[in-house]
């Protein structure tokens, strides 16, 4: 059985799409930190069969738009003194800006290196975005 420690302080992201976990855990740089922090992946899961986790033994900062964009169905839950004291519901943000690129190769932030990405939520029910700029279509779910 596996065996992961008790967090003191910390956060604990939740119910994550399997697979999704790594994307994450290296987008927040939890790669290369200096505190405790797991990656658990393919957890059982009565909701959706297998979810990964990841564990923080640290307060950090986090865009929670990012986690929204990449998976709506996250929770992260905050822990202090080994209780959780907050649960927070991620859901699709309305606007993310420099997390994913326009693909579209006539697009300002192609040409104009000074341009933000930007894109906005279009269909909340299929998780589509388009790009500010020039429409271009994106769906949620990961990040470039």
């Amino acid at each position: 059985m596996l065996n992961i420690d008790t967090i003191k302080n910390g956060l604990v992201i939740d119910h994550i799409k399997s697979g999704f976990g790594p994307q994450i855990f290296h987008y927040l740089g939890l790669d290369r930190a200096n505190f405790s922090c797991a990656l658990i992946m393919n957890v059982p899961s009565k909701k959706s069969g297998t979810k990964d986790i990841i564990k923080i033994d640290n307060i950090i900062s986090i865009d929670y738009s990012v986690l929204g964009f990449i998976d709506p169905n996250i929770s992260i839950n905050v822990i202090k003194d080994e209780q959780i004291v907050r649960k927070i519901k991620m859901e699709l943000p309305e606007r993310i800006e420099n997390v994913i690129h326009c693909k579209n190769p006539r697009c300002i932030t192609i040409t104009e290196k000074y341009v933000t990405s930007s894109f906005k939520l279009m269909n909340r029910e299929k998780g589509q975005y388009a790009c500010v700029y020039c429409d271009a279509i994106y769906n949620s779910g990961s990040i470039d």
